[in-house]
Parts: C-alpha cells; sequence; structure tokens
C-alpha cells in the first residue's frame, strides 16, 4: 500500500525532508505539506525589490559544511552557486569602524595581537593576560557562554567583537547561550586540556588562512531552492493550514488541520519549538516539556535599494557592537548592515543594495518601531555609518516574529530528550532549527534524517 506522510511545516527544514521522502518512497507515496502561513519557504524568503530578486530572510548558508551544497547539486542547481567577493566584513566598535579581525573562533581570540585593532588598550591587556589565570575546567558541564569569557577576557572583548558575531547566527547575545551548542570545538579543547581559552582557541585556528569560501547562495536568491524542492518533492501543498492537533491512531496519526481532518501513516514535525510542543504535549510528553524550555529572538529584515551609482564602503558590511552610539548620543538601532552589492557579484550594477538587520535576545527596542519609523531609524543608521543619505527608489521590512531558537546553556542535553522522545514513538520524526544549527546546512541534514527515519533507511 501506498505511503501517506504528513509534514508539518514549509520552511525550508521540512520542504526538505519532503524532497527526500519523495527520493526515498518513490511517485507512489502522498506527501502533503502543510504550512500554517499563506507561504512557503520559512526564513529563505526571495522578494522583488527595484525590479530585482533579492533575499530578505537568510542570505547565505555556510559553504563548509557540505550538505546544502550537496543537496543544490543533487537537484540541478549547481550552476546558481555562487560565493562571496573578497570584501572584507568590518566592526562597529569603540566608535570606530575597522576590519573584522582573524585569528579568531566565533570572536575568542588566538592571541592578543588577532583583536589588538578592536580594544582599547585596557581591554587589550585584560586579554593579553587570560592565559596566565588560572586553567578553565569544565568538569564535562555545559556553561554560559558569555559569563565565561567576560570572566577571563573581560566585557569590552564580548561586547565588542564576540556578542556581534553571534548576534549575525542566533540573534542572540552571548551572555544567553551556551558554550557546547555555539562553540564546540572550543569546549572540546578545554576538555582535552587546553588550560586557557586563548590556548583552546589557538589550537583549533588554521596555520594558514583558509582559501575555501566560507557561505554561498543562489544568484537567484535562495527562493529557488525552495522552489527546486518543491518542484521535486512534488507535494500536496495546503498552505493556511495551521495544525491544531495531532492524535495517534491504532494504525497512523489524525490531524485537525482548521476544518480539515487529515490521516496519514507518519508525520514529520518542522515548526518552531513553541508549535512543535504544542502538538507533542499528547503524544511525546517528554518531548513537549523539552521544547518548552527553548526561547526564541525576533529579528527585521530591512531591505534598501539605493539609487545607481550609491558609492557604498569598501566591505561586504559592518556588525555593531552593542552600546554604540550615534556622534549626538543616539544608540543604534541595527545590529549589522549587509552591503550586498558589495557582498555578491551578481548583485552589482543597477540600484545598490543594503540591508539592515535589527533585533537582539530579550532587546526589542527599535522592533516596537512600525515600519515607516523602523526605516527612518536604519537609513539613520546607514548615513552614521557611511555618510550615505540617498532616498533610497525601494524598500522593503520583513519582520521575523520569534524567528530563530536561543541555543541556551544544556541545549545539547535538551536536544537529546527530544530526540530520544520522538524515536519511541512509531511513525513520528522532527527537523528544524531547533536541533543541530540554525543555518541552512544543519536544517537540510536534520530533514534528511527525518526523512530517513520514517522511510526505515539505515
Amino acid at each position: 500500500m501506498a505511503r501517506r506522510v504528513a509534514v508539518i511545516g514549509g520552511g525550508v527544514s521540512g520542504l526538505a525532508a519532503a524532497y527526500r521522502l519523495r527520493t526515498l518512497l518513490g511517485d507512489a507515496a502522498t506527501i502533503t505539506v502543510l504550512e500554517s502561513t499563506g507561504s512557503l519557504g520559512g526564513k529563505l524568503r526571495t522578494a522583488e525589490l527595484a525590479g530585482r530578486r533579492y533575499d530578505v530572510g537568510a542570505e547565505a548558508f555556510l559553504a563548509r559544511r557540505p550538505e546544502a551544497i550537496a543537496l543544490i547539486e543533487e537537484i540541478g542547481l549547481a550552476g546558481e552557486l555562487t560565493h562571496p567577493t573578497a570584501a572584507r566584513s568590518t566592526v562597529r566598535a569603540g566608535g570606530r569602524r575597522v576590519a573584522l579581525p582573524g585569528g579568531t573562533l566565533m570572536g575568542v581570540p588566538g592571541s592578543v595581537g588577532a583583536v589588538a585593532d578592536v580594544l582599547s588598550d585596557a581591554g587589550r591587556a585584560t586579554v593579553a593576560a587570560e592565559g596566565d589565570l588560572p586553567p578553565v575546567s569544565l568538569g564535562g558541564e555545559d556553561v554560559a557562554l558569555g559569563p565565561l569569557l567576560r570572566e577571563r577576557f573581560g566585557d569590552e572583548l564580548v561586547d565588542r567583537l564576540v556578542d556581534p558575531l553571534l548576534g549575525g547566527v542566533y540573534a542572540g547575545g552571548s551572555d544567553s547561550l551556551g558554550l557546547r551548542a555555539t562553540v564546540p570545538a572550543l569546549a572540546s579543547a578545554l576538555d582535552k586540556g587546553a588550560g586557557s581559552l586563548t590556548s583552546a582557541a589557538a589550537s583549533l585556528l588554521p596555520a594558514s588562512p583558509s582559501r575555501a569560501p566560507v557561505f554561498g547562495t543562489l544568484t537567484s536568491g535562495l527562493g529557488t531552492l525552495v522552489d527546486r524542492l518543491v518542484e521535486l518533492a512534488k507535494p500536496d501543498i495546503r498552505l493556511d493550514a495551521p495544525v491544531r492537533a495531532l492524535h495517534r491512531l491504532p494504525t497512523g496519526w489524525r490531524l485537525e488541520a482548521g476544518p480539515d481532518v487529515l490521516e496519514a501513516d507518519s508525520v514529520v514535525l518542522a515548526v518552531p519549538a513553541p508549535a512543535a510542543r504544542r502538538l507533542l504535549e499528547g503524544v511525546a510528553p517528554d518531548a513537549s516539556a523539552a521544547l518548552g524550555e527553548v526561547e526564541l529572538a525576533s529579528m527585521a529584515v530591512v531591505a534598501l535599494a539605493l539609487p545607481p551609482g550609491t558609492e557604498l564602503p569598501d566591505a561586504s558590511g559592518v556588525l555593531i557592537a552593542a552600546g554604540e552610539r550615534h556622534a549626538d548620543g543616539t544608540p543604534f538601532a541595527a545590529k549589522a548592515f549587509t552591503f550586498s552589492s558589495r557582498k555578491w557579484s551578481h548583485l552589482d550594477g543597477g540600484p545598490v543594495f543594503v540591508r539592515g538587520s535589527v533585533g537582539r535576545f530579550g532587546e526589542p527596542g527599535a522592533l516596537r518601531a512600525a515600519d515607516e519609523e523602523l526605516v527612518r531609524l536604519v537609513r539613520a543608521d546607514l548615513a552614521e555609518l557611511t555618510g550615505i543619505t540617498a532616498e533610497p527608489v525601494d524598500v522593503l521590512v520583513t519582520r521575523w516574529g520569534g524567528g530563530l531558537p536561543q541555543y541556551g546553556v544544556g541545549h545539547l542535553d535538551l536536544v537529546g530528550r527530544v530526540e530520544r522522545a520522538v524515536a519511541a514513538v512509531p511513525g513520528l520524526a522532527i527537523t528544524g532549527a531547533v536541533l543541530h544549527g540554525v543555518g541552512v546546512p544543519a536544517c537540510v541534514a536534520t530533514a534528511d534524517a527525518a526523512a530517513a527515519r520514517i522511510a526505515g533507511v539505515p
């Protein structure tokens, strides 16, 4: 008998799972994707801005993890794969915009020289002395990353470098994130006997910088990945169909989605933690309880198309340290800008594209502003950083409420609890950014694992 699989959630995780299920189960299977909103793609969203396709959600993926590139090649999109230009990123810290330093592991330096340009004399002295402190001993436990780094390196390194870098990944600062889930290599080096954070970072840094590209994207936007997965998965798509309840039957599942009731042999959950917690409450209560502990951060992307010929800085973008202010004392609303027309060669020519990112975990700040005011604030930040005051030819504000899960202390244990509880329920699998990474490659990896479980593939 042909298999019936319901995939709850139409983001990249759910669609990658649907595609993999199609390859494993064949054309006879019925695959239904239920998406609570009116569009597919989740955090991958390519919009039209000034007549061009432009990403207003995730704009790149980590190219040094293999899963995203392997999937792109498998589904015939290799010809669209591209990598950033040689333009370097910068950071606004201590009232100055300087090149983002190399020689660090997510901002944790292998030497004081690596971060000298970002710090004051006092900050450099504190970093230089870290190796003389008593050895770090984790005892196999997880710890909050921020307090550990502040104790060893002082506040300045964390505020000026570590938090801006982590903010770009999680929209959260290091004080609320766990060491083992966010910088696992550093934790491993400490477990193996590195006496200091500086020596642990130094042991993990390559002897010479790698020439392999760090990031990748698609020239027509990451929305093309969404479209291609849908084309190949050939699912029955139901939009505006939030699943209200999930029930186990003797031989399968019953899903309540709006006014409709759907029966399936198997279910893949590919939704954010709050929705997954609710649906699993009566099905896998231990998993539900664990997911209830996950906190979320909200953010917004303000996409600006500036007039052709607008001169951008010679940089791919700028991260903004927490606490940075304009010359008149006004705090920055944005946490980062991407100078897209500098970063991506396929966007060069015609309108000049810039995107400002707003929102840090626990600090709604400018996110409370209406769209028009948010654009004004972000444009004021851009003018302060670059001197650019040109009136945009097009603007688009995209908000991501609760868009990014926070990997707090003990996150790996929490994920273990979720996965063990789900594994004990036949015909059920889970995927998504809440598990083993928030980026596209990590989501693809969990989607493949979920599909393999449903298909019974070892």
